[in-house]
């Protein structure tokens, strides 16, 4: 077993992380007017603090129309500097920064992204609700070219790596998808078609950045659902993906819109939701309320839930880095999937609640990060900044409880799922 590997240096394009070990792009929504804040650099500077190799800023829109929350960063020439201190922090403290660049795609709202929420196809957004428009060529030419300029940018920020996501069912993934992309013209029907808008949106990227920053993709191993991608189809976008000059691949899965559990697993958090929603949204507090885990069910938490989609990834492309995600939440787990062969793993939720895990994964060998997976965090990210419930300040005795009974039905489902 390589229990020191974790801790070993790895090299990824023109970068060097000084271990294995990467914060994931878990959206912190902590962007005050689309760009950084003082909670945000004091978030990420503490994780680098606590050991981590790389920590991911999450996510950034490459233009307007890519914004899906309004505590979410909007890449554009204003907010360089600012960027740039929060690069800075997290250099003095030892680690490397990366931000993930995205498009949510159809998963928005006029008021947010300042128009008709553009898609792959037409169609209506259940989650905002609004309707959806498919893209135009040149509207697609315009967010092609936005992906190309918004890693200009962070260069200029001082990042030291990208990560371009398609996955979890926003733009890139829409295109890939069958359940989104219906188009009729060259960008819909075979698989091949559906991967011409990423193929585009690499092209700009590896253009702008090769050779400057590590480039980073974060795809689906499945989306997760019937009649979504399976692993085949999506190994095949992996080859595609290392062929355009990707230096990495994040292994995620799960599509928002449609298994958004699926990419976190666990229970949808009804109640920090509707608790930290703002009242003027009373229709959509409501709709959560009586229908949240009817669109949204449980999918029940394990460790390590992505690991065995992640493997046949890593039998498919046996000489390209791979990144797994998904339920690392101890050292026994980190140690787990450096044996299996994976290069580099990445955490949310476990360094959300202890920014210093990663120092302590090092000094000991039963270092569990004590997250309990409640996804109350995940709850208050859709109004507030994202924060773990063991050091939340504003929690109400109510939510406690409520968070309590979600620990009590996971360890119930747990239990019964590992007696299987």
């Amino acid at each position: 077993m390589e229990q020191e590997k974790l801790f070993t240096p790895f090299r990824v394009g023109p970068l060097e992380i000084r271990n294995r070990t990467i914060r994931s792009a878990a959206f912190e929504g902590m962007a005050e007017h689309n760009s950084p804040s003082k909670t945000l650099y004091d978030y990420h500077t503490s994780v680098a603090r606590g050991g981590i190799g790389m920590t991911t800023v999450a996510y950034a829109a490459v233009c307007r129309s890519g914004l899906s929350f309004e505590r979410q960063l909007w890449m554009r020439e204003e907010i360089v500097p600012e960027l740039h201190r929060l690069t800075d922090g997290i250099h003095a403290e030892g680690a490397k920064a990366s931000i993930q660049l995205g498009h949510c795609g159809n998963m928005s709202h006029k008021k947010i992204c300042g128009c008709r929420p553009l898609g792959a196809s037409s169609g209506f957004n259940l989650y905002s609700p609004t309707l959806v428009h498919g893209m135009t060529r040149e509207e697609i030419d315009e967010v092609v070219n936005a992906y190309g300029h918004a890693v200009e940018l962070a260069i200029q920020a001082g990042f030291d790596a990208v990560e371009i996501h398609a996955g979890h069912g926003y733009l890139i993934s829409q295109f890939l998808s069958p359940y989104t992309n219906k188009r009729k013209d060259e960008f819909g029907g075979s698989l091949e078609n559906r991967m011409r808008f990423m193929k585009m949106v690499m092209e700009k990227v590896v253009a702008a950045g090769k050779g400057k920053v590590a480039i980073f993709v974060k795809m689906n191993t499945r989306d997760g659902f019937r009649g979504g991608m399976e692993i085949d189809d999506c190994i095949t976008v992996a080859k595609e993906l290392q062929k355009a000059g990707a230096d990495a691949l994040v292994l995620s899965g799960g599509f928002v819109s449609r298994a958004p559990m699926y990419v976190m697993r666990g229970e949808f958090p009804v109640r920090p939701i509707i608790h930290y929603m703002p009242w003027r949204q009373w229709w959509l507090k409501l709709g959560v309320l009586l229908g949240g885990r009817l669109v949204s069910p449980t999918v029940t938490y394990k460790r390590l839930f992505f690991l065995e989609d992640a493997k046949k990834f890593r039998a498919a492309l046996p000489d390209m880095p791979l990144v797994y995600v998904g339920g690392v939440n101890s050292r026994k787990d980190a140690d787990e999937v450096m044996d299996a062969g994976f290069e580099m793993l990445q955490m949310g939720r476990a360094v959300l609640c202890d920014p210093g895990f990663v120092n302590r994964m090092k000094q000991d060998r039963e270092a569990c990060s004590g997250c309990e997976h409640s996804n109350f965090c995940i709850g208050r990210m859709y109004s507030l900044e994202m924060c773990c419930e063991k050091t939340c300040s504003d929690i109400t005795p109510a939510l406690k409880r409520s968070v309590a009974r979600t620990k009590k039905r996971n360890a119930r489902r747990e239990a019964g799922a590992s007696g299987r």
